[in-house]
């Protein structure tokens, strides 16, 4: 059973995906064993600890930069055993000390199909208002590794999901979630956690033979 180590700063949706789909038993191979929280007052947090899930705060304002920030991130993942990383609306870059040290174990999921929306400046609700400023007819999200290039990582799972006319940058952040990164998060970390995955020359593959109950 792999364990799972879910890093979070906000209100914590995707990381509500990941429980939900774990007490329905849909999250194979891998359990959630700690949330942790760049900010301590994230609500992410109060979704955890309600499902007895174990949590820690690495406040990112305490620290003068992201090298000795991403240094105490390191420790506390290395003392929480994690086999997978999961980004769930993380708001700090991840410097190479943690990309290094967990190549090809960090996943982060984007409210785009990459490469369009995507890099500096593109998360959260940025993402949805420049689609809808490029009159696109197919949005959707990403899960993708996590590499020292912003949103470049190996794609393991896309899926499109449509722009209406008459959508807000809210509205149609909300359908993405419902629609995509939902349902890809946690069906990329269960692939991830029944070793279902390789990556090789920059592409992510996956493994479709049935996997043994």
């Amino acid at each position: 059973m792999k364990k799972i180590v879910v890093l979070v700063s906000g209100g914590g949706t995707n990381l509500q995906a990941l429980i939900d789909a774990q007490n329905r038993g849909e999250l194979r191979g891998g359990k959630i064993t700690c949330v942790i929280s760049s900010r301590a007052d994230a609500y992410a947090l109060k979704r955890a600890r309600k499902n007895d899930i174990p949590t820690r705060v690495v406040p990112r304002k305490d620290y003068p930069d992201n090298a000795s920030y991403s240094k105490a991130l390191h420790e506390a993942l290395f003392q929480e055993y994690a086999d997978l990383i999961v980004l769930a609306g993380f708001m700090t870059i991840l410097d190479k000390r943690i990309i290094q040290a967990y190549k090809n174990r960090i996943i982060n999921v984007h409210p785009s199909l990459i490469p369009s929306f995507c890099g500096d400046g593109f998360y959260g609700l940025h993402v949805h208002e420049k689609v809808l400023q490029r009159g696109v007819k197919l949005t959707g999200a990403t899960v993708h590794f996590v590499t020292e290039i912003c949103d470049g990582g190996p794609i393991i799972l896309q899926k499109a999901v449509e722009v209406r006319n008459d959508d807000t940058p809210e509205i149609l952040q909300r359908r993405v979630m419902e629609e995509a990164e939902w349902k890809l998060l946690p069906e990329a970390v269960s692939l991830f956690c029944e070793g279902r995955l390789t990556v090789c020359d920059g592409r992510a593959y996956i493994d479709y033979k049935e996997v043994s109950k």
